[in-house]
């Protein structure tokens, strides 16, 4: 039996009733389109009419009216009956990831999950098979009568009272996302009161991109099902930060990263990183891709400020886990840390992966690795290290990626301005709300 007919079957004979075609778009939003169940055979063939437009609305909903898409262009949301999942935390309903298509049913250029998709098999041809997990970060809040917002609990720092608190949430989480057949090797509660992190297990290319969407999805649904606000934003709370970090390893019949000496890392590895570590400026738009994306991409605040990488350093950019004794050739892999969860999960990979493709093409050595907090280096020595401080805003990153021949090609033309349109967009909205603040804070004192 088809994938294909395998979702149409079970939206006839199960109890779903809608499903939802969900996509992302430039500004790192999950959108959606639902369709009734009795027309899901005919949205999967035919695909589902979407104007061009939204590709460039910015995170706050707000379209950009310079950008290159006006009100006449149309395209098409087109399901992936693969990624079909009956929704556990919504009655009778159904989702699907969608690529997005012309009219004309080719690939659109604009499209970020088709864009990545045809980077991996890029990568595939070459003996690479990419695979990821992403580790999401998120906090729970409540909101009183008076409008004021409360962490759920008030301990963090992975205290277990934090655990015993919130654990039916946690537990109905963890239980949807195993019945979406995502599979969750951990959690706990983070060192900021009222963070949490729940740990999906590693998958291929498009499908792990795909499985933090329907996390993401899950995690908002079900805190909102048991009366709990939740937010994935970088910097949400004073003394508090969210995260993403994306475990990244390629693979043919074995681990390409793995060496055969437990902690040893392959040259194809090491070229990896450096890729990654000569793109990083660059790459920071893509993976931290908010105004308050910054406020997290700070020293010693257990994110990373710094374009360096080390083993076991949770203050560099790349961090190299250590792995049991056990099997070291399947858990051997990096670890990106200056992403979060605002981004595009499909465009923050692309990005990565054409990073280290690059150094790997080019055979980039990284520099040693660095076995210290970065931020207690002195500027001498950094600059011996070859350590650099990451952009300290989006306008600065978004500036560092324009210039990126790599990014530029692997994304491709369109898709590669219609994303700097749609951020810088968001940036001077955020520029120039910070203006008439600054007007209205300064008018009463001068």
């Amino acid at each position: 039996m088809t994938t294909e007919s395998t979702a149409v079957d079970r939206c006839r004979n199960g109890d779903c009733q809608l499903v939802r075609l969900l996509f992302v778009t430039q500004s790192g939003v999950v959108r959606t389109h639902a369709v009734d169940a009795s027309k899901v055979e005919s949205a999967i063939e035919d695909g589902v009419t979407l104007s061009q437009l939204v590709q460039t609305y910015n995170a706050l909903g707000i379209r950009d009216k310079n950008g290159r898409f006006d009100a006449a262009g149309e395209v098409r949301l087109r399901p992936d009956p693969g990624t079909f999942r009956e929704l556990p935390y919504a009655e009778c309903t159904g989702a699907m990831l969608c690529d997005i298509e012309t009219v004309d049913g080719e690939p659109w250029t604009v499209d970020p999950r088709s864009s990545l998709r045809a980077f991996v098999r890029k990568m595939e041809r070459e003996g690479l098979s990419p695979e990821a997990a992403f580790e999401s970060e998120f906090h729970l809040f409540e909101t009183d009568d008076e409008g004021t917002v409360h962490r759920v609990d008030e301990r963090g720092a992975y205290a277990t009272e934090s655990t015993r608190e919130t654990h039916g949430v946690i537990l109905s989480m963890i239980d949807s996302l195993k019945s979406q057949d995502i599979p969750v090797e951990k959690y706990y509660p983070e060192y900021a009161a009222g963070k949490h992190e729940i740990v999906t297990g590693r998958a291929a290319g498009v499908r792990s991109a795909d499985e933090h969407v329907l996390l993401r999805e899950t995690v908002n649904a079900i805190a909102r099902d048991h009366g709990y606000g939740s937010t994935f934003l970088p910097k949400p709370f004073e003394h508090s930060t969210n995260g993403c970090h994306i475990h990244l390893s390629l693979w043919d019949d074995a681990n390409r990263f793995y060496t055969g000496e437990s902690g040893g890392l392959s040259p194809t590895a090491r070229h990896f990183i450096g890729g990654v570590l000569t793109h990083a400026h660059a790459l920071t738009a893509l993976t931290a891709p908010t105004a308050n994306s910054y406020a997290r991409l700070r020293p010693q605040l257990g994110a990373t400020g710094f374009a360096c990488w080390g083993h076991g350093n949770r203050e560099a950019l790349v961090r190299v886990p250590a792995v049991g004794g056990s099997d070291p050739a399947t858990a051997t892999r990096i670890e990106f840390r200056a992403a979060d969860c605002t981004a595009n999960p499909y465009l923050a990979l692309l990005g990565i992966l054409a990073a280290g493709y690059d150094g790997i093409d080019r055979e980039i050595a990284p520099p040693e690795p660095v076995a210290v907090d970065p931020a207690t280096l002195s500027d001498g020595e950094l600059e011996e290290r070859a350590v650099e401080r990451l952009p300290r805003t989006l306008g600065a990153a978004l500036e560092e990626f324009e210039s990126d021949r790599v990014l530029r090609e692997a994304l491709g033309d369109e898709l590669f301005e219609t994303y700097l349109q749609v951020k810088r967009s968001h940036w001077d909205q955020f520029t120039d709300s910070a203006g008439a603040w600054e007007r209205d804070r300064l008018r009463s004192v001068y």
